[in-house]
């Protein structure tokens, strides 16, 4: 049996069915149910308590903040909100879980019945395709330990010679978003589960409730995929993909189950229900645990846990303070900053919306501002594998950088070095220029004395000028600038080249 079919040959003959559940720790001070610290990074095992640990005894007191918090995600993704919903156990053993159960939310969840308009690059950039993915639900629940499999080449239990557990972060106020199925023109599915993912960070990002940093694992999604023959009703087996922790990850994960399901349906095979590991490696998934129904986990409501009923007076005041929706956003600054969609595109690929925005905000023009943080910080991010806004470079020390350019006390070469020097911790764009002597020499006198050896040394480059070759001076413009390590004027150079060779 292939172990894939072409995508484009898969959506011929099958329709693929989507369910996206998105996890998002929330940034509160303390945990779900306790008042250990949630701090990331922290040492392993040192921020817990006996009530996170489920030691006999202990007793569980819900995070209020963490609540509201799960409220805001909710009416932003036009949930209704329960005026009573409660928590549940969900049992089932494995080593992360040190109570043996997880405290979430089953058939009550605090949010339900909601959407998310998002937009799907189409064919015409300026023009993408606005899809409406449905929200079942957005329950609250705590998030698990943490194993770390010793040895082995792959990093998961198979094979290692020992795990470890790090209970820090069970505990950790989590949100888990629930979309219903969502069924649209299939040569579209990958994208329309990057494009929702990609709104829905930028959404909680706007909250104010979740840095949602993928890469630490504050937000992370299970991907489930099925497939079903071409027009038919019945939903065919899913599978679900879990923990992918990127927008591009997750669109690879998508197309990859659709090649890998039609190859195991082209032979009249049968698609198991499970879960599967995604590889960043290779965009492949392979196979987990078979997956268990909701029934396996012998769900009952929490006793030591009272409903939560906030007013309609509290969800209207959370509702007043919401955020204008990102998709809304995007448009008014694409209007306001007379770009294509495009443009924009590349500027959202790049995580640096909120910078540039900061950066304007500053008095900078907005063709500076997307210049600098897509470009030069954008390189040093990748090189870093962290987002624009974990650099240590700020908006005030990009408009700094662009008023120096402006005036012409920095051009882009000298520019980018200041940011070398901001990035080492040197400090502002006017320290590093000062501790580097980086500032543009446009003293005349400094200038006209390295024009002078250059045309000594290029005097068949010299005489192209005189006979009226003005192009020509560029070779001496370039000289200078090596001569004076890029401090020079480019500009003032090349005027005084000229004046120098006037017939």
């Amino acid at each position: 049996m292939a172990e894939q079919v072409p995508f484009d040959e898969a959506i011929e003959r099958y329709d693929p069915v989507l369910g996206l559940e998105v996890h998002v720790e929330l940034n509160t001070a303390s945990k779900m149910f306790c008042g250990c610290s949630t701090a990331f990074g922290a040492p392993p095992n040192t921020q817990v308590c006996p009530t996170c640990l489920g030691l006999p005894g202990s007793l569980p007191v819900v995070n209020e903040r963490a609540v509201e918090s799960a409220m805001r995600i909710g009416l932003a993704l036009n949930c209704s909100i329960a005026p009573w919903s409660r928590f549940a156990r969900k049992n089932y053993f494995y080593p992360d879980m040190p109570k043996d159960f997880q405290t979430s939310q089953y058939d009550e969840p605090i949010a339900f019945e909601g959407y998310l308009d998002v937009a799907v690059p189409g064919m015409d950039d300026d023009k993408p395709a606005t899809v409406r993915v449905a929200i079942e639900r957005a329950h609250m629940e705590e998030d698990t330990g943490k194993s770390t499999h010793v040895g082995g080449s792959t990093g998961r239990i198979h094979g290692a010679d020992y795990s470890l557990v790090d209970y820090n972060r069970a505990g950790v106020p989590l949100i888990e978003i629930v979309t219903k199925p969502i069924e649209v023109e299939p040569h579209l599915a990958p994208s329309v589960a990057k494009a929702y993912v990609t709104e829905l960070r930028e959404l909680i990002v706007a909250l104010g409730v979740s840095d949602a940093h993928m890469h630490q694992g504050s937000m992370r999604v299970d991907a489930n995929v099925s497939l079903k023959p071409r027009g038919a009703s019945t939903l065919g087996t899913r599978t679900e993909t879990k923990n992918v922790n990127s927008m591009r990850s997750v669109e690879r994960a998508v197309r990859y189950e659709v090649e890998r399901q039609a190859a195991v349906l082209d032979v009249k095979g049968k698609v198991i229900q499970e879960t599967r590991h995604f590889h960043e490696s290779d965009g492949s998934t392979t196979s987990g645990r078979s997956k268990e129904e909701a029934e396996d986990y012998r769900y009952f409501p929490e006793p030591d846990l009272v409903p939560v009923a906030p007013s309609e007076d509290t969800i209207e005041a959370l509702r007043k303070e919401l955020p204008e929706p990102p998709l809304q956003r995007r448009q008014r600054l694409r209007e306001e900053w007379g770009i294509s969609q495009h443009e924009m595109q590349s500027l959202l690929n790049a995580g640096g919306l909120e910078m540039v925005e900061a950066t304007i905000a500053l008095g900078t023009d907005q063709a500076n501002a997307r210049k600098w943080w897509t470009g030069e910080l954008a390189r040093h991010a990748n090189e870093r594998g962290v987002t624009l806004a974990e650099l240590p470079v700020t908006a005030e020390h990009v408009a700094r950088l662009v008023e120096l350019t402006n005036d012409g006390s920095l051009n882009d070469k000298l520019a980018r070095q200041v940011i070398d020097g901001v990035m080492a911790g040197e400090g502002g764009p006017d320290d590093v220029v000062k501790a580097r002597g980086l500032a543009v020499v446009s003293d005349d006198g400094p200038l006209l004395a390295a024009i002078d050896i250059a045309l000594a040394d290029q005097p068949d480059v010299a005489e192209k000028i005189r006979a009226g070759k003005v192009q020509a001076a560029g070779a001496i413009v370039g000289a200078v600038m090596k001569a004076t390590a890029g401090q020079a004027d480019a500009a003032r150079v090349r005027e005084l080249v000229l004046e120098r060779l006037a017939p």
